[in-house]
């Protein structure tokens, strides 16, 4: 019936691989469950219900993800996204936050309508070879950072901005010896590598990292204070549609750059583009007003999907198992919280130097090709930005084409995009 359903024949896949790739990709981006309330928390809202609406949103997203649009993609509150919502719009700009969970909500209604109405993949669509291949690459580097920065490989610096870590702390060590072994069992073809490199971490954190078990099985909090909370009233009003704007532009660049990442690495794309589109734009959205319903920031797919991929995962079964065990984990919270940051950063970090060899692809004789691309490329991580490297490389692609009298050569869309990045970096940053 799975194999029916979800056409793992025709996708070279079977439902054993797409377990583990479900497996896989849920315990790269588990540190979310921990990670959201505490960010949220910060912005005054109540942290054990912002864990059930994390845990339920990301279950109810990579449901329709996999259900509905059938990709190995999994859904949860971005990180970024929620940082904007606590630090720059609740804390910064003094908005409530019910009034900013109703701004998440206009902002992801405005996403299902351009979906429905199809303008959504046409931008998709539009977008060109260089800076697709680009947006993969930069999502590579963008991983890489996160992995080395959750190893403790890299660190903070006043000076310098970041530096080499302490490498003679454990979870470094630790870190290095799960990505070598990811490595030699990648080399040997053993499918669950990246699963299998996790697992001999977590299991070092408890001899050498100082982890700890605290069982297995705790009843889930009261999602009250935060369901239903928002205030789309208040959203409406004029002093926040700048906000509703800045969610809309952020979410639909960060989601649409991971999608077609994702699906690039997957070998999902048939000339360029991704079939079914329309549909996980939808998920998208979709999950985006459910989670904002639920009590949370934006939920949007996730990079760290990629390290399903690259464990064989192929169709939306793997979404699949992602939700279930989002679901589980309101159960068994002790249990899922057993794995550190450390243990998936291998994970992480092999996948991100598989997607780096997308630089490849550019055409490097032509510099108002490479060059946007190299700068989407390069702006992604250093900017700590999914949405501020894609504007940097559209407005770059339009500007050099221009100025080289090939203006032509550009797309109508993208031509709308880049001018509405210039008008939002110059006037509503």
């Amino acid at each position: 019936m799975l194999a029916s359903f979800f056409q793992l024949k025709d996708h070279g896949s079977d439902v054993r691989t797409e377990l583990i790739a479900g497996a896989t990709t849920f315990l790269t981006m588990a540190y979310i469950m921990f990670v959201n309330p505490a960010i949220l928390g910060e912005a005054g809202m109540p942290r054990e219900a912002v864990f059930v609406a994390t845990c339920v949103a990301a279950a109810l997203g990579s449901l329709i993800m996999g259900l509905y649009a059938n990709y190995p993609i999994g859904m949860a509150p971005g990180m970024g996204l929620n940082a904007y919502f606590a630090y720059a719009v609740v804390l910064g700009m003094g908005v409530p936050w019910t009034t900013a969970l109703g701004a998440i909500f206009i902002s992801g209604c405005l996403f299902i309508a351009v979906s429905l109405l199809g303008l959504r993949e046409m931008i998709v669509n539009g977008i060109p070879r260089t800076l697709r291949f680009a947006i993969t690459a930069g999502l590579g580097l963008f991983l890489a950072l996160i992995a080395l920065k959750n190893a403790g490989i890299v660190a903070a610096h006043p000076a310098t901005f970041i530096t080499a870590g302490d490498l003679h702390k454990p979870p470094a060590l630790m870190a290095i010896a799960g990505f070598a072994l990811i490595v030699v069992l990648d080399q040997f073809k053993v499918r669950a590598a990246i699963l299998i490199g996790i697992a001999a971490v977590t299991a070092l954190s408890f001899v050498f990292g100082g982890n700890q078990f605290h069982g297995f099985v705790s009843a889930p909090p009261s999602l009250a204070p935060t369901f239903l909370k928002l205030d789309i009233q208040g959203a409406l009003s004029m002093g926040v549609l700048n906000i509703v704007l800045v969610f809309f532009l952020v979410e639909l660049f960060d989601a649409t750059g991971t999608l077609m990442g994702v699906a690039n690495r997957a070998g999902l794309l048939s000339e360029g583009k991704l079939k079914r589109l329309n549909r996980a734009l939808l998920a998208d959205s979709g999950a985006i007003v459910a989670g904002a319903m639920l009590g949370t920031s934006s939920t949007t797919a996730y990079i760290e999907s990629a390290a399903g991929v690259q464990a064989g995962g192929r169709t939306g079964l793997t979404a699949l198992v992602v939700a279930l065990l989002f679901l589980a984990c309101l159960f068994i919270a002790p249990l899922a919280g057993v794995v550190p940051a450390y243990a998936t950063a291998p994970a992480l970090l092999f996948v991100a130097c598989l997607m780096l060899r997308d630089l490849s692809h550019f055409d490097w004789e032509d510099s108002t090709e490479s060059l946007p691309g190299a700068i989407t490329a390069i702006s992604i991580p250093f900017t700590y930005s999914i949405a501020h490297g894609i504007a940097f490389g559209f407005i770059s692609y339009a500007g050099l084409k221009l100025l080289s009298g090939r203006g032509r050569e550009v797309q109508p869309v993208v031509w709308v995009i880049a001018a509405v990045f210039v008008f939002k970096l110059a006037w509503l940053n």
